[in-house]
């Protein structure tokens, strides 16, 4: 190949080829016919004019001894001119160099680098034959480093800069069957962003070729291929990856995604995809992703749609509203199915309405027109049965849902039979969801108001064998059974239709909670059925009969309270008053309290109506206390005290309310002690209360207690017992806090301002300091005065705690004058003075016994 020269040539650098074996640009424009010897002379000249300078002598003279073998000493003189000489030099330099060592990696790849860092700042539009020059080194750089596949990546990326789509294509060609497989993937990595700034078929075809070793961009590809138009083998490549159990989507999409992709891809361009069997790919989706029929059912029939193929359409829909599970797929399918019919429909509107406008009349269109309209209406009036049969298709044990169908039926007889027939085949009894004896009795009902009695009793007969979940059921059915008789006035087939369903051994051992054993072997010990029999017994049947009703009831032991009430209060009708009580016993041996509490009251009730001797009531009420819980106690004693009061004898009646005050619940015995004392005072006089009274408080919790004090202290009073009710206040004054209990303190300081002195009252005054003092320590006490401040302050009696403090104000005036040395007359003016003076007047002001102490503490 000829050499290089680099020359300047309207402000752009030129490259010549063969720079070294190339004559200079005058020598070129002359002589072209010279001999070769005249030719090199020259060129020699130049290179040595312009090229050598005597700075590279050094460099040259050491090129000269080894210039094949050894490439340091090119290296070293490609320095020295990458920093002191032009491009033309550099270039100079590089040539010989490659040319010397041919297959030195080393310097072909900063030779070119070079040759590239050069013209990159160019045009490549402007300038292809500098471009074509670099490409040309290229090319003789890979005829013996075509292994290398750094040279490769760079000269592809130099390409991919210039319009050459065919070349560069090549070159990618030519990079991939040069290099081993293992460097393929550095040329894919530039390769395919080429492909895609191409597009077009050739973007399809790098592809293709891509994927057969990285099947794993499939999706790219997908996108690709749609992008160009290529739906049928985007659908293609689509089923590939899906067949693929080992894919795994690099754009994390799950199966379902892909499958929906696919889907949509054939819906949408239905008409552009004729080989894939596009039905089967649906209908294979719908078969695998249950929770997803409704929008596969939906896409399948839209591909009718698109495809022109109505029918088949409505077929799809049909099918898909018929066999969906849940509410929201049969929803999204109906909507796009009404939908459908109503584009149809209006479509033929539109154009009957064009034709008419132009004066002619389609029979034809106006007859299909019709029946679409038709089909339209029933799909509407279809709506609630086919929800109906999706929620049955979701459980077909629904008993509510067959309900609801056969009111969806109306006066339809023929269908209303179906539909009980169908539920009662298909409800599994014991995964029954609601009441499966209702759907039996409403069967039988349905019989039985259009008058085929014998029919609904066929149907009774069936409907009390079946082994329903619950023992329950099975009573239920039977009542049904027996109040259909009863509607009919069939009363004798009704007891016998109880009497059959009641039948059990003389002894029955069986549990009523086994639930190993069927229902109808458990159904004897039904509660439900045995008061529906004993009602229906009582009833139509005489005395005899329902008593031997309850006694079988009894013997099953199966009574509860109120089949107690009720066969004692049956006797009692009928007179039979002992019996009644003899069936109050035997309930008390059948039940413990709370339960007993109710039978012993109605039983006492009852007994002390009848006027039974008292030695009896008496029996009666010690065994009606003897094992009674406190909460229950009270109303017991209170009978029992008042059956003493009115027929026996008053201390008897003290006695028991003693023993109840005892007997009663804690809450209880406070209002205990009250009616005790009422009763002790009425009878037997005041004095007689007062150890009561000292019970009660001692038995009494401290809140109480000190009411109870305060009640004492005032029948003390009353009794003119001064002493005495002044040491029961100093008793209740433990139990109240100054703070908390101010009532306590103003009854205390009333009484002893009308009956006591000045050493009571300085004796009250100290007394009430201590207990203050005392609760002051008591961290109980000082949280209680705390809420107990908090709720005073709520209420908002400012008025009468500014009363208070006058009155403490007062009270503590006194104590001071009290407290003062003898013979000190305080004055009568100043605030010491005017407190006093204050004090006295109120005392006066609230004294109201004329007799009373005059406290004139000044002397």
């Amino acid at each position: 190949m000829p050499g290089e020269v680099l020359v300047r040539a309207g402000g752009a650098v030129q490259m010549e080829v063969d720079l070294a074996s190339a004559p200079p640009k005058s020598v070129r424009n002359g002589n072209n016919g010279s001999s070769n010897s005249a030719v090199d002379a020259i060129t020699k000249n130049v290179i040595d004019l312009y090229l050598i300078t005597e700075e590279d002598s050094h460099y040259e003279q050491e090129i000269l001894r080894d210039p094949y073998s050894s490439i340091k000493p090119w290296l070293r003189y490609i320095d020295h001119k990458m920093k002191t000489g032009s491009i033309i030099e550099q270039v100079f330099v590089f040539e010989r160099a490659c040319k010397a060592l041919p297959r030195s990696y080393k310097i072909w790849k900063m030779y070119l680098d070079l040759r590239v860092n050069h013209v990159l700042p160019l045009n490549s539009a402007k300038f292809p034959d500098e471009y074509a020059k670099v490409n040309d080194c290229f090319e003789r750089a890979l005829i013996l480093l075509n292994k290398m596949p750094r040279i490769w990546t760079d000269y592809l990326s130099f390409l991919m800069k210039q319009c050459l789509v065919t070349k560069t294509r090549h070159a990618f060609d030519r990079a991939l069957r040069a290099l081993p497989i293992t460097q393929h993937n550095r040329i894919w990595e530039l390769y395919i962003p080429f492909a895609n700034s191409a597009s077009g078929e050739t973007a399809i075809r790098i592809w293709r070729r891509y994927m057969q070793v990285h099947p794993e961009d499939t999706e790219e590809f997908i996108e690709l291929l749609v992008s160009q138009g290529k739906y049928e083998e985007a659908a293609e490549k689509w089923i590939e990856v899906l067949n693929n159990p080992k894919f795994k989507s690099k754009e994390g999409k799950s199966h379902f995604q892909m499958w929906s992709e696919l889907c949509d891809l054939l819906v949408t361009h239905a008409r552009e995809i004729k080989s894939i069997d596009v039905e089967k790919i649906v209908r294979s989706g719908i078969s695998k992703f249950s929770d997803q029929r409704g929008k596969l059912w939906t896409s399948l029939g839209t591909y009718w749609i698109i495809k022109g193929d109505f029918e088949r359409a409505r077929d799809a829909f049909e099918e898909g509203i018929t066999t969906v599970m849940t509410v929201r797929d049969f929803t999204q399918i109906f909507d796009a199915y009404t939908e459908f019919e109503e584009s149809i429909i209006g479509n033929l509107m539109e154009e009957s309405a064009a034709r008419q406008a132009k004066g002619k009349v389609d029979e034809d269109l106006d007859f299909d027109l019709d029946i679409r309209m038709m089909r339209f209406e029933s799909l509407m009036d279809r709506r609630p049965f086919l929800v109906n049969d999706v929620l049955l298709r979701q459980n077909p044990n629904n008993v509510i849902e067959w309900e609801k169908r056969v009111g969806l039926w109306g006066d339809n007889k023929q269908q209303i039979v179906q539909t009980y027939t169908d539920a009662v085949a298909a409800v599994n009894p014991k995964k029954a969801v609601g009441q499966f004896h209702s759907l039996w009795a409403g069967y039988a009902k349905f019989y039985e108001k259009h008058g085929d009695l014998r029919q609904a009793r066929m149907i009774m007969e069936k409907a009390v064998r079946v082994p329903f979940k619950s023992v329950q059921e099975l009573a239920e059915m039977w009542v049904e059974w027996a109040e259909m008789e009863l509607r009919n006035d069939n009363f004798d087939e009704a007891v016998k239709i109880m009497a059959k369903a009641t039948q059990a051994p003389k002894r029955s051992t069986v549990d009523y909670f086994d639930e190993t054993l069927t229902p109808q072997q458990r159904v004897h010990k039904s509660w439900k059925l045995w008061s529906f029999y004993v009602d229906l017994v009582e009833s139509v049947s005489t005395l005899e009969e329902t008593k031997e009703v309850y006694e079988r009831i009894f013997e099953l032991r199966i009574a509860t309270p109120q089949t107690v009430v009720n066969y004692a209060n049956l006797l009692e009708e009928h007179k039979y008053f002992e019996e009644s009580f003899k069936i109050y016993e035997r309930g008390l041996d059948l039940f413990s309290y709370p339960v007993a509490f109710e039978l012993w009251n109605l039983y006492l009730t009852k007994a002390i109506e009848r006027h039974i001797d008292i030695e009896r009531l008496r029996d009666l009420f010690e065994q009606a206390v003897e094992n009674c819980p406190p909460k229950f106690a009270k109303t017991i004693y209170l009978m029992y005290g008042n059956l003493e009061e009115e027929r026996g004898l008053a201390r008897h009646a003290m006695r028991i309310y003693e023993r109840a005050t005892r007997a009663v619940s804690d809450e209880d015995r406070f209002e205990m002690f009250e009616f005790y004392i009422t009763k002790s005072a009425s009878n037997f006089g005041l004095t007689s209360t007062r150890p009561i009274y000292e019970r009660a408080i001692d038995a009494l919790p401290d809140k109480e207690a000190k009411e109870m004090c305060l009640k004492f202290a005032e029948m003390e009073r009353r009794l003119g017992e001064i002493d005495r009710a002044r040491a029961i206040y100093a008793h209740a004054s433990q139990f109240s806090d100054p703070r908390i209990s101010p009532t306590f303190w103003e009854k205390w300081e009333k009484f002893e301002i009308q009956h006591g002195n000045e050493d009571t009252f300085k004796e009250m005054l100290r007394i009430k300091r201590s207990v203050q003092a005392q609760y002051n320590t008591d961290v109980n006490f000082i949280a209680s005065q705390a809420i107990a401040r908090q709720q005073k302050n709520k209420d908002g009696v400012a008025g009468d705690e500014k009363e208070d403090q006058e009155k403490r104000d007062a009270m503590d005036a006194l104590e001071r004058e009290a407290k003062a040395p003898v013979g000190f007359v305080a004055a009568s003016t100043g605030p010491q003075g005017s407190q006093v003076a204050a004090a006295k007047e109120l005392v006066v002001q609230e004294t109201a016994n004329p007799d009373a102490i005059d406290l004139d503490m000044e002397d």
